[in-house]
């Protein structure tokens, strides 16, 4: 069978599957429960410093967005960091990491952007035994405000800051989270490489309203009559996140830094999906909120088969595979044709593709043939966008088959070429590239 055993920056646990910093993650009742259920490690709830605990409201603290089957696909966030006393986290980390040696326990930590701040949580984090901390540099709500959170996240000078002082005072491995609430994700993971980080990870919530109440009209959650901006999570922020992971992955200056990944992963082919981009491991949150912790179980289960099928023996197999092969667009095949094909068999003459196709793309599908209500595909007006397979409600009845070199594309009238060819060299690019003789 499949080792899925983890060792991300020496951290080691018995699989990827972290539980990501949120409410799941809050207090030792909740991640015994966790380990229990067979969650490789959790990143503890961000603690802040001592004193008055941070106060939470008292009513509504999440917005959704659901599917027409009221599947949750996105949740927003208004909670804060924790607000239990930082002593009493401090002791039920300390006595849950003694009982549970074997599962990885990261302390995620929000302190103001002072130095001392961040050198009197280092020590009494340290002393729980714990086996790293992670910098919360990405929540957008609440603390932001206050000068923490993503107003420390945006700033790469500010990452790097902090970064340094974390490394200089402490022995535990530092991981940096990462806000998506910014143009260039790749400017703060360089930052806190170059203070030093053992790690990143990403993605942490993206700013967001996720509906308004039509009766009040008032954002939701409401609290009295009035909503906030929140933070922006679960399987639809998967797509966003798994994009920056791979410009860290792929980065010249950051290749090769070890990546939690973040962000709506749900099941095992999500996992293997960011792994398989470049992340060391993966945290959950919003899919453990929805389900419960034993949901974990079908993640071990369907990476190991997944893995056993194709032959992996370890998680060193697949962490990175795809992100040699994620590009950018201008280096894309401008020669590579490919054509949408019907199976007439599978087909239920729904005429969903061809709706699809005749209002908004190519007019590359019929709808009748000889009288008789029939779909397939006009070669000679199909550019391959591949509209149709996602519109289609039966999986595998439209398939792309690319064109052979030397094929005729009836679109063209011109056979394929078998030479790569890209836009920096493409006539039609006043900026193209001519090559050397």
């Amino acid at each position: 069978m499949a080792d899925i055993r983890n060792n991300f920056i020496g951290i080691k646990s018995p699989n990827p599957f972290w539980l990501a910093s949120a409410p799941p993650t809050d207090k030792a009742y909740n991640v015994i429960r966790a380990f229990r259920a067979g969650w490789g490690g959790v990143v503890w709830k961000t603690l802040g410093e001592e004193g008055p605990p941070v106060v939470n409201v008292n009513g509504p603290r999440y917005g959704a967005i659901w599917g027409a089957d009221r599947r949750l696909l996105g949740l927003n966030n208004i909670e804060l960091i924790t607000d239990r006393d930082l002593q009493t986290n401090l002791r039920e980390i300390k006595q849950v990491k003694k009982d549970w040696p074997d599962r990885a326990i990261v302390v995620s930590l929000m302190v103001p952007c002072v130095e001392e701040s961040w050198k009197a949580i280092l020590p009494v984090v340290e002393e729980t035994e714990a086996d790293g901390i992670e910098l919360n540099f990405g929540c957008p709500h609440g603390m932001s405000e206050r000068g923490m959170g993503a107003a420390v996240g945006q700033v790469p000078e500010y990452i790097e800051m902090v970064v340094r002082w974390c490394k200089a005072n402490t022995r535990m491995p530092v991981i940096t989270k990462l806000t998506p609430n910014i143009t260039d994700i790749r400017k703060p993971a360089r930052a806190a490489f170059a203070g030093g980080t053992d790690a990143v990870s990403l993605i942490n919530t993206i700013n967001s309203i996720t509906g308004v109440n039509l009766d009040n009209f008032a954002p939701e959650p409401t609290i009295d009559g009035k909503g906030s901006h929140g933070g922006y999570c679960g399987p639809a922020v998967k797509p966003i996140a798994m994009n920056m992971v791979a410009e860290i992955a792929r980065d010249q200056e950051t290749r090769g830094l070890p990546i939690s990944g973040i962000g709506g992963i749900t099941t095992w082919r999500d996992a293997a999906e960011f792994m398989a981009l470049g992340a060391g491991n993966v945290q959950v949150c919003t899919a453990a909120m929805t389900y419960g912790f034993k949901i974990v179980q079908e993640m071990i289960a369907g990476l190991e088969n997944w893995m056993d099928e194709k032959g992996h023996a370890s998680l060193d197999d697949i962490i990175g595979r795809a992100a040699p092969n994620v590009t950018d667009w201008q280096y894309l095949n401008l020669n590579y044709v490919a054509k949408a094909h019907i199976d007439q068999d599978a087909c239920i003459k729904c005429g969903r593709c061809h709706i699809a196709c005749e209002d908004t793309s190519h007019q590359a599908i019929t709808s009748m043939v000889d009288g008789v209500r029939h779909f397939e595909v006009i070669e000679a007006e199909c550019v391959g966008c591949n509209l149709c397979v996602n519109v289609c409600p039966v999986e595998n009845c439209i398939t792309m088959e690319p064109l052979a070199a030397g094929v005729v594309d009836q679109r063209t009238g011109k056979p394929v070429s078998p030479i790569y060819a890209n836009w920096t060299t493409h006539p039609n690019n006043p900026m193209a590239k001519v090559a050397a003789e």
